[in-house]
């Protein structure tokens, strides 16, 4: 007799969302667009709201609460008036499925305005098999993906 293999327990996320700033909606989103497609996520909300108009991005399909599930469309960016400063020591990480997606992730920041603060490589101070790239983006929010395949 064969056992079949007892299926992952999902993740259950322990924050709903995300939001960071920018002077310059339409450049952030075409920003964030290219650097989180690699990482399979996409923009799944547009919002014009009286505080600021906002993109929103998750994996396809979801919505964020309360249209979806509460945590599946984690991470927003939302237009306020300038300028922006990113508290020092912030960085956001986003989790990448395999190595090639997170140096496409670098690629993509470099190529849309972004700012190299790491290369794609192997980091294992942080723990083994740790791979990452980190990027500042146009506002200069620190980001990074990282996967551990």
């Amino acid at each position: 007799m064969t056992l079949a293999a007892k299926p992952p327990t999902p993740v259950r996320p322990v924050i709903e969302h995300l939001s960071v700033t920018t002077v310059d909606l339409p450049r952030a989103i075409r920003f964030y667009d290219a650097v989180l497609a690699p990482l399979g996520l996409v923009r799944v909300a547009d919002y014009d709201e009286p505080e600021g108009a906002s993109a929103c991005w998750g994996p396809p399909g979801t919505l964020p609460a309360p249209e979806g599930r509460p945590g599946e469309a984690p991470f927003w960016v939302q237009l306020r008036a300038g300028p922006v400063h990113p508290p020092a020591g912030t960085h956001i990480a986003f989790c990448a499925p395999d190595r090639a997606a997170v140096e496409a992730f670098h690629a993509a920041g470099l190529a849309t305005g972004g700012g190299d603060h790491g290369a794609p490589g192997l980091r294992p101070q942080y723990g083994a098999g740790y791979f990452a790239a980190f990027l500042t983006d146009p506002d200069g929010w620190r980001i990074e993906a990282v996967t551990y395949l």
